[in-house]
């Protein structure tokens, strides 16, 4: 695991009218690491995040990728640079199978005017497929049916295996077990693991302190728009992390 930062927030501001989200909140995300970005409903996660995967703009502050300074317009601006983000929703078309929602708005065409016709490689996006869920160790058994039927715990695999086929530098998982079972959250946990092993930084907000203390490697607390602390997971435990949420214990800054 890399100590540089491949992905930064540095005093990034956020207003809606009168509301302040973010109030100078700083963030960082290293290569093969996990980071768990954590605070109390309200404390600016979400619009934190929504900024860095260019869904919103920050009203004030800077963003750094690799070190130097960008400007995100939108969300493919933040996909053309190898970061992919899976929201509460997972964007994932019902209709379709596991397959062709893995490569949704990425299908590989066929060669010359077929491909121009609208024909697609429809064997060769099967196999890629099938030959990367598997390589994640993503629990989908069913590649031919439409992912509707499907539990919770597949489609959050599938929807984060998608992020994770796409993804060559960060990836964003928002509450990706908020509504999963023992045995699924099991399953998508030990697959964010797999991820951060292929050596790319991820990203997990969650509600759930010792699903934070079991995969992550650093947690970053915001509270009232700003990170106030930052520990190192294997040095902290959950009264700690929520008495940094709540303002009760000082955080400290890892290093």
């Amino acid at each position: 695991m890399s100590s540089a930062s491949i992905y930064e927030a540095r005093d990034i501001v956020r207003r809606y009218g009168s509301v302040t989200a973010l109030e100078g909140a700083n963030f960082d995300v290293r290569p093969g690491e996990i980071s768990a970005l954590i605070g109390d409903n309200g404390a600016g996660k979400s619009t934190l995040v929504r900024i860095l995967a260019g869904a919103e703009q920050p009203d004030d502050g800077s963003i750094l990728f690799e070190g130097a300074p960008i400007a995100l317009a939108n969300p493919a601006d933040a996909r053309s640079r190898g970061i992919e983000t899976v929201f509460q929703d997972l964007a994932l078309a019902n209709h379709l199978d596991p397959i062709q929602n893995l490569y949704l708005g990425r299908e590989l065409m066929k060669p010359g005017i077929m491909g121009r016709l609208g024909f697609m490689q429809r064997s060769k996006m099967r196999d890629h497929g099938v030959e990367a869920f598997a390589g994640l160790g993503a629990t989908v058994r069913n590649f031919s049916g439409s992912v509707t039927g499907m539990s919770g715990g597949q489609r959050q695999a599938i929807a984060v295996a998608r992020a994770a086929t796409w993804a060559s530098k960060v990836i964003f998982l928002d509450e990706p077990t908020a509504a999963l079972g023992v045995v699924q959250t099991k399953g998508v946990l030990d697959l964010v693991r797999r991820i951060r092993d292929t050596g790319l930084a991820v990203v997990l907000i969650t509600h759930s302190m010792p699903q934070v203390l079991e995969v992550a490697d650093r947690v970053h607390v915001l509270r009232h728009g700003k990170r106030v602390a930052v520990y190192q997971a294997d040095q902290t435990n959950v009264e700690e992390l929520v008495g940094a949420m709540t303002g009760a214990l000082d955080g400290r800054e890892a290093a």
